[in-house]
């Protein structure tokens, strides 16, 4: 897969990780009457988008970290909330899970050198020796 389409994959997960937060927490099973303010758990994912929409290699190896948090909040909250909202937490599991797949991949290809550029010779191992130059 390219980087490109690789790259388009994660902001559609993330994307999706917004709306299914704001969905969960405001509208279909908050936590209790009101508690609206659990939806602001998907700021951080909205201030990332720019920046993983550009494919900047660096947000996307601090969101390989970053959206475990979401994985483990799925994980917790599947286990232990009831109706609708167990149902929520899998899918929130689920999705932050693809998005970690999918960055992994990402920071993969895009770190990968050139398969025109030829290779520099590993440190300790022995050289080719360099050509010699004509003498003026």
């Amino acid at each position: 897969m390219s980087p490109a389409s690789l790259r388009r994959l994660v902001v559609a997960a993330f994307v999706a990780l917004i709306a299914l937060g704001i969905a969960w927490e405001a509208w279909i099973a908050p936590v209790r009457p009101g508690a609206w303010l659990l939806s602001l758990k998907v700021v951080p994912l909205a201030l990332a988008l720019p920046a993983i929409a550009r494919g900047r290699v660096r947000a996307f190896q601090w969101w390989s970290m970053l959206v475990l948090a979401y994985v483990c909040e799925g994980l917790v909250r599947a286990t232990s909330d009831r109706g609708p909202a167990a149902a929520l937490a899998i899918a929130e599991t689920a999705l932050a899970t693809f998005a970690f797949a999918l960055i992994l991949l990402y920071a993969r290809a895009a770190r990968r050198p050139d398969r025109a550029a030829p290779a520099a010779p590993v440190r300790g191992s022995a050289a080719p020796p360099a050509p010699a130059s004509p003498d003026r």
